[in-house]
């Protein structure tokens, strides 16, 4: 990969650190790389040159900063003050920097979202749906629910003017609920969602209790779909639909997991370490220290370039003939640990629901794209399903019951839907 290509650091100015204890996330046993007594911090001259040096390999003219944990809030506004200065002072003529916080959004109070505001911070807010759901896998550190407290900083940033966009996971509890967490997010005014699946692998092969299940995960993004595309298209940006559609249209995923290849998303630890991807920060895929070797060279090394090219040449033969493979290319690689019906591995745990899922989909994100070929939104599908609808509705109504039932099966229609009551 040359240092000229867009890249995104998931950079960690705390580490694993962070005042929640998510049953779910994979982040938090990385504190484990460094010595007891660690305070996770980042040194002052590791926070200037990483600025220096991925203002420096960036393509420009806006340059993106990503700033994840752990919680990245514990680092403190004094922190990002600094970031804010040291940006201001690299920066070349004409260019900008975005910064973008992930957060859990339960320490954010009115300081932290005025300067969110004030410096145009992009931020991004984990929410698991309703609280029922939410609270089952998203706890503090002393075992209570977070769901009214991360609620709290929603509002908040509002209040500020931030629209924050939300990441939801898919995991064992929620995933069994689509239409409750995606009106939930509804009910909350969200504007852009993402859906991320729960998958912890463990040593044995198998998944945890944790863990969403393949069909359970395609199942409810079928559903979501077909919600989303019949009413909600204006209403709400989801990620998991509008990446595909780009996709379809032609132009090339901005996800990764998505992407043909990876390693254009490593991760740097707040000790200058970096490493390949925010799913591999181990010492098999150490790419060095920014501080040293600089963010660029790393970047552009064999090392990586190896662990980039490998997600699309490690693709088993299976996947090689599944008709969606465009849209899905394997999937993350960290989840490539099951074997194909037809004996192979490293094929993704997710596949089943990838596969059903975008076959579903696949003929409604092709018209969307035709609507905009054509120089009309999108959201035109969502009048011509209604017609659709509308249609079938009027033919189910005018079938008798010795006719052909209208499904198309060929049998008549007491003998097929009736009984079902599909009219």
């Amino acid at each position: 990969m040359s240092p000229a290509e867009p890249f995104v650091v998931m950079a960690k100015p705390v580490g694993a650190l962070c005042n929640l204890d998510c049953s779910y996330c994979y982040y938090l046993p990385k504190a484990q790389l460094f010595p007891a007594g660690e305070r996770f911090r980042v040194r002052p001259e590791v926070l200037e040159a990483y600025i220096a040096s991925a203002i420096a390999a960036s393509p420009g003219p806006v340059v993106h900063f990503a700033w994840h944990g752990g919680e990245p809030t514990l680092a403190g506004l004094g922190f990002f003050r600094r970031v804010v200065e040291l940006q201001a002072r690299h920066l070349r003529p004409g260019w900008r920097c975005m910064n973008n916080l992930q957060t859990n959004g339960t320490l954010l109070d009115d300081a932290w979202c005025a300067f969110l505001a004030e410096h145009r911070f992009a931020v991004g807010i984990s929410i698991d749906g309703p609280a029922r759901l939410h609270d089952v896998c998203r706890r503090d550190r002393r075992g209570r629910p977070t769901h009214d407290r991360v609620l709290c900083g929603l509002r908040r940033l509002r209040e500020a003017g931030i629209e924050p966009d939300v990441l939801c996971t898919l995991n064992a509890t929620n995933a069994a609920h689509p239409l409750e967490v995606y009106r939930f997010f509804l009910d909350q005014r969200v504007r852009w969602l993402q859906f991320l699946p729960v998958v912890e692998a463990r040593p044995d092969g198998r998944v945890s209790e944790r863990s969403v299940d393949p069909e359970v995960m395609g199942a409810f993004l079928c559903r979501v779909f077909d919600e989303w595309v019949r009413y909600d298209v204006e209403r709400i940006g989801v990620q998991n639909f509008l990446e595909p559609l780009l996709v379809v249209s032609g132009r090339p995923a901005t996800l990764c997991v998505m992407a043909e290849t990876c390693g254009r998303v490593p991760a740097l630890e707040h000790d200058g370490s970096l490493y390949a991807c925010d799913h591999f920060v181990d010492p098999a895929h150490r790419l060095g220290d920014i501080t040293t070797d600089g963010l660029g060279s790393l970047l552009d090394g064999p090392q990586q370039t190896a662990f980039a090219t490998a997600k699309r040449d490690g693709l088993p033969p299976w996947c090689r003939t599944c008709p969606v493979r465009f849209l899905c290319h394997g999937g993350c690689p960290k989840d490539r640990f099951m074997v194909a019906p037809s004996g192979e591995h490293s094929l993704n745990y997710l596949c089943a629901g990838y596969r059903s899922f975008y076959g579903h989909a696949l003929p409604l994100l092709v018209r969307m794209a035709e609507l905009v070929r054509a120089g009309s939104s999108p959201a035109v599908i969502m009048g011509e399903l209604e017609v659709t609808e509308r249609a079938e509705r009027r033919a189910w109504q005018a079938t008798g019951r010795n006719d052909p039932c209208p499904c198309g099966s060929g049998a008549k229609y007491k003998h097929c839907c009736l009984p079902t009551r599909r009219h």
